[in-house]
């Protein structure tokens, strides 16, 4: 193959591209990174333009040589932080630890490892970021317990007086076993209050007519056989 300018250029960034990778250890370089008075950042990047390196996979396959992520399909940031923390943790064993506030090159390492081990953010991360972040020892965080949801308070509603009423025959008739009540009784309920229960009963009968099937039907089931028959007095 003929040797060009195209390629002889291609070898001078190259070698700045080699010098770069071993101060960064990744060829992501941002757009502003020179090496040897290169404009390497910028010429990567130019180089990471689809079909750029379509006419020259020579080209491609010495850049994968000297870094087989220079091109990933994730952001190259990402990738420059990721390459950072390999290094830092390359000789340690068990999970990788990077405290917040460790910089590196300029990249706060520690706090993007945190970000990362999120549990959203890691399920939003592509497959091979996740394997390259596994690889070094890191994995996700669990995700934080679920809070008791706020419906299950109780209710703060008002309660109605009839609600009320057939609370405290429920309370009456699981003390005594009967629904009979003097006229004159009062139920206390739990929450301190007081129930003219025998007043409410007889009322209630009084004015069967007028309830609602569903009052009816409450009162009925606690044993009441006015409420369920029809024409009862």
């Amino acid at each position: 193959m003929a040797w060009s300018a195209a390629d002889a250029r291609f070898q001078e960034n190259l070698a700045a591209a080699r010098v770069y990778f071993a101060e960064h250890w990744t060829l992501c370089a941002p757009r502003s990174a020179a090496a040897l008075d290169k404009p390497v950042g910028q010429w990567l990047s130019n180089l990471r333009r689809p079909g750029a390196l379509a006419e020259h996979p020579e080209w491609e396959a010495a850049l994968k040589e000297i870094d087989e992520d220079w091109n990933p399909s994730w952001p190259t940031e990402w990738q420059r932080h990721y390459a950072a923390l390999r290094e830092l943790v390359r000789d340690e064993e068990g999970p990788a630890e990077v405290l917040p506030g460790f910089t590196v090159h300029g990249m706060d390492v520690g706090k993007w490892l945190a970000r990362q081990r999120k549990p959203e953010v890691w399920a939003a991360l592509a497959d091979g970021q996740r394997e390259r972040l596994e690889a070094v020892g890191v994995t996700p965080l669990a995700p934080a317990p679920v809070e008791p949801d706020v419906s299950a308070k109780p209710s703060t509603a008002p309660v109605s007086a009839f609600e009320r009423g057939v609370a405290a025959l429920a309370q009456y008739k699981a003390r005594t076993g009967s629904v009979k009540v003097p006229r004159g009784h009062v139920e206390a309920l739990p929450d301190g209050s007081e129930v003219k229960l025998g007043v409410f009963l007889s009322n209630s009968k009084s004015r069967r007519a007028k309830l609602t099937a569903d009052k009816l039907a409450a009162l009925a089931g606690l044993g009441l056989e006015w409420a369920a028959t029809e024409g009862a007095a």
